[in-house]
């Protein structure tokens, strides 16, 4: 027996494949040949006597290379000498073996023995095993590999197995490179979202694994895990699936009575699988007990799925709901949302019984740029019906219910690279007030706009003067507009009252340079309309009233204007001092002049009798009610006049080593507009036009917005309110009559030093008509409770624990105020004052608290209030939200297992809402 010490050498066997068991070939080589075997290295050759065998009769050279720290070839080469008729062996190796031992590799020639001692390494093929000790029998062609002890009597270095993609970390392994069959001692394997340990496991082949006193669990420590599925037998299939025997749930180590006499838990590593979603329990008072959310998911190829969920109440309430996302890499992404509901409230019989039907749609869609950069389709839809988020059984959506409208939007964009370029857009919009119940869609709007003409423009493409710088445009709008009702929504008679015209507009403009400090611009605009209806108005003697007859066929109207404008931008500068604190304000205007003219279209205004004698007295236009109005009867001469105001200082920077001053916005803007018609007569129309006054700017570093604004207007008002040609301070009063103020006040502030990352759950709230921030509470989708109420992003480990005793723990809060005045009768009341206030707050490291409330001074009443606490179980998440009063009071508890592999593993139960 020989024995060879590497130290830190790693050394690696190569063999010209011979096609039987493994390390046999490493010694059976050497030994078994007929003449004598020569070892050379780079600096020294040792010589070693050949063990002849009737199976090899001829030379073999053993040629290595063992310097420091390098990887060193075994290589098996037969001399020229002339075998014998008798074949030799096979041996059993495919190829390289690559091996290395921190301590030392011993090789026992009697015992068929390699052993390989502290961080011992060996690489095979798709076989990698790293282990404290590694002994190898290479007569039985079997690997065993376990830890070992340190200084201290501790074991260390556990054994590290890896197949492919497989990883298995064992106590021990016990493997055999033949059969490819192993036991294995105490395994831990990672399986997607799970993490297996078993007793003992026996590998049968690649593909099939038997598990004993094995536990599954989801949690990140496996050996000691919060909780765990207890099962003595396994048949495991990597990447695919697990069937189990009998299984019970264990609890902090306590066995609990949940129990299946079977189980089977999916496993692919495919990104999803369809399957069975369990549905929860739940009772209410209204609909009796019920299953909800229970459906099937369809995971039908890599680029979209669907998911079919499903409610059910004993009274006889439904609810269905299919979910779709779909994605296609480097061309688009979306998802599709349907769901319907079927209420029925109380009993049949009982005088609080009703029955309504009510649903939803959303539908989102985003096209990458990079497919096609000259065109683009997106889609934004959220319809349905105006009382779905007030009424359904699986939305907890506050914001959503005290939205009063929904939006929709389906664009398609596309450039035409001609020259001139040629723009061309097709969108279907959608509005819905949730209160009137009153829709207004555009099915669709054509957009159409030719890119601008500079026909004068010499060959050198210099715009510079009046003359140079016209230029003309082509504009074309086309609609199909649909006003219409809940109840008449996709029904015949939603499309007989639509609406449909087309616009087009040719501006040819200029703008230029006035006097050097002067930009001053002027156009004229034409107009055509082309309209499908028209109306014939007309008295109706059988009606005994004037009613309006819709005329079908093409008819149109043409008109023009023309405006200018005149403007400037002052600088001023204030200095104070380079040694003040506040060395200077800069105060920067501009003021402009506007002026806008639009002549009389009489010719296309008729009369009509308005009563029973005939009388033709009254005048309308046969192109009243079209989608882009009826050309004005009367001329308009308007001038207005607009100054914009910006305020920045220069302050001592707080940091003694910054050289320059800082600077700060003091207003971002102040705005002041009117207007001066000059065409009033003081009777029907007066002269001037209220001043409305707007301002905001941001104070704490950004995080307050501030924003005010007023309406001023310079006339007196009689007793009954209306406005008379009487100035305001010839009336005994002041310059101007303050009619109406507002100021709205933002505050957001946040323990982190970045800003706070908009949460996908906020996101969804605000996509389903609620809002982006927590005033209105969070969105509750009851079909997935797994999402936390908060910021999802966790803290884990020794860093945690830290900023919990430095008492560094995450918050933030959300402040909202707002003040609104009227007087536009001498009222001089304050007729909104609220406050709303949204908290958020680590108690501790895994203890999350929030509140969402308000106060109306004016109602002297509280506003929408919500409480939140949740509790991070490490691997399950408990929740727990409390809305105290109200309409929407209502309660809710949640405990379940985070991860989406056991999602069904929950406790979910909440009150149906007062509504």
């Amino acid at each position: 027996m020989t024995s060879q010490k590497t130290g830190h050498n790693f050394t690696k066997i190569a063999f010209k494949p011979l096609h039987t068991n493994l390390f046999n070939i490493v010694l059976l080589s050497i030994f078994l040949t007929i003449g004598s075997a020569k070892l050379y290295s780079q600096d020294i050759i040792k010589k070693t006597t050949a063990i002849p065998t009737k199976a090899q009769t001829d030379t073999t050279k053993i040629v290595t290379g063992n310097p420091e720290n390098s990887i060193t070839d075994l290589k098996i080469e037969t001399d020229s000498i002339k075998k014998d008729t008798v074949k030799p062996k096979k041996a059993f190796l495919d190829g390289k073996v690559k091996y290395r031992a921190e301590n030392y590799a011993k090789i026992d020639q009697k015992k068929k023995l390699i052993t390989l001692y502290d961080k011992a390494e060996l690489y095979y093929q798709d076989v990698e095993l790293k282990s404290g000790i590694i002994v190898m029998d290479y007569e039985k062609n079997e690997v065993y590999a376990g830890r070992i002890k340190d200084s201290t009597g501790a074991y260390t270095q556990y054994p590290n197995f890896k197949q492919g993609a497989n990883v298995v970390e064992p106590d021990s392994i016990r493997f055999n490179f033949k059969t490819k069959k192993a036991l294995i001692w105490n395994s831990r394997s990672d399986q997607g979202e799970f993490k297996i340990k078993a007793a003992i496991t026996k590998k049968e082949n690649d593909s099939v694994y038997f598990l004993k006193k094995a536990r599954f669990t989801t949690s990140k420590d496996v050996d000691n895990p919060e909780y765990y599925f207890q099962t003595n037998k396994v048949k495991f299939i990597p990447g695919k699936k697990v069937v189990t025997g009998l299984t019970h749930m264990v609890i902090a180590n306590v066995p609990t009575p949940v129990a299946l006499p079977f189980a089977f838990f999916p496993m692919s590593k495919e990104t999803s699988v369809s399957g069975l979603i369990l549905p929860s329990y739940n009772d209410s008072n209204t609909r009796g007990f019920s299953l909800q959310n229970g459906g099937y998911y369809f995971a039908l190829s890599d680029n979209y799925d669907l998911t079919v969920l499903g409610d059910y109440y004993t009274n006889g309430s439904y609810g269905m709901r299919f979910e779709s996302s779909y994605a296609e890499r480097y061309k688009y992404r979306g998802n599709l949302n349907v769901r319907f509901e079927n209420l029925i409230t109380s009993e049949r019989g009982y005088p609080d019984y009703s029955k309504q039907k009510i649903y939803n749609i959303q539908w989102s869609h985003s096209k990458d740029s990079k497919s096609n950069p000259n065109s683009s389709f997106s889609a934004s839809v959220n319809l349905g019906s105006s009382k779905y988020f007030k009424q359904s059984i699986n939305q907890a959506n506050i914001g959503s219910n005290l939205n009063n409208t929904l939006s929709s939007s389906i664009s398609y964009s596309k450039t035409f690279n001609s020259v001139p370029q040629v723009r061309m857009s097709l969108t279907a919009t959608h509005s819905q007030n949730t209160q009137t119940e009153e829709i207004n869609m555009t099915l669709p709007t054509l957009q159409v706009s030719v890119d601008r003409l500079y026909p004068f423009v010499g060959k050198d493409g210099v715009k510079k003067g009046f003359f140079k710088n016209i230029n003309l445009q082509y504009n074309l709008s086309g609609k199909n507009s649909i006003i219409t009702t809940d109840s008449l929504f996709f029904k015949p008679e939603m499309f007989r009252n639509a609406k449909t015209g087309i616009e087009h507009t040719i501006p040819l403009s200029t703008n230029f340079k006035l006097f050097k400090y002067f930009s001053a611009s002027s156009s004229f605009n034409y107009k055509e309309v082309w309209y499908t209806k028209t109306i014939n108005r007309s008295y109706d003697d059988e009606q005994s009233k004037v009613v309006d007859n819709i005329v079908n066929g093409f008819d149109a109207f043409r008109t023009y204007s023309f405006s200018s404008s005149l403007g400037t931008t002052i600088y001023g500068t204030f200095n104070f001092g380079a040694n003040k604190k506040i060395k200077s304000i800069r105060h920067v205007m501009r003021p402009s002049v506007s002026y806008g003219y639009t002549p009389s279209f009489e010719k296309y205004y008729d009369t009509y009798a308005s009563d029973a004698t005939g009388t033709m007295i009254k005048q309308y236009s046969r192109f009243e009610g079209g989608i882009f109005g009826a050309p004005g009867i009367s001329n308009s001469n308007n001038l207005g006049f607009d100054l914009s105001n910006t305020f920045e200082a220069k302050v001592t920077d707080k940091d003694s080593t910054k050289v320059e001053p800082k600077k700060i916005m003091l207003l971002n803007n102040l705005n002041l507009s009117t207007s001066y018609n000059l065409n009033a007569d003081g009777v029907t129309s007066l002269a001037f036009s209220p001043v409305r006054v707007s301002g905001g700017t941001q104070l704490f570093a950004n995080k307050m917005n501030v924003n005010f604004g007023a309406t001023l207007d310079p006339y007196a008002i009689d007793n009954s309110g209306t406005r008379i040609n009487v100035f305001n301070i010839d009336n005994g009063g002041s310059l101007f009559r303050m009619t109406s103020a507002n100021m709205t006040l933002n505050y957001a502030i946040s323990s982190k030093e970045k800003d706070k990352v908009k949460k996908d759950k906020n996101v969804q709230s605000e996509r389903n008509g609620g809002r982006e921030d927590d005033l209105f509470g969070t969105n509750t989708d009851l079909s997935d409770n797994r999402r936390s109420q908060f910021d999802e992003s966790e803290e884990e480990g020794e860093d945690a624990i830290s900023e919990f005793f430095s008492a560094k723990l995450p918050w933030d809060m959300t402040f909202a105020y707002s003040l609104t005045y009227g007087n536009n009768n001498r009222e001089k009341k304050i007729i909104g004052n609220s406050i709303m206030i949204s908290a958020n707050a680590d108690i501790t490291p895994k203890w999350k608290a929030g509140v969402s409330t308000g106060y109306d001074f004016v109602q002297k009443g509280v506003t929408f209030t919500q409480l939140r606490f949740e509790r991070d179980l490490l691997s399950w998440r408990m929740d727990f939200n409390w809305t105290p009063f109200g309409t929407n009071a209502n309660w809710g508890f949640f405990i379940g297992i985070k991860s989406g592999v056991l999602s069904d593993i929950k406790f979910d139960k909440r009150s149906s809402t007062n509504r």
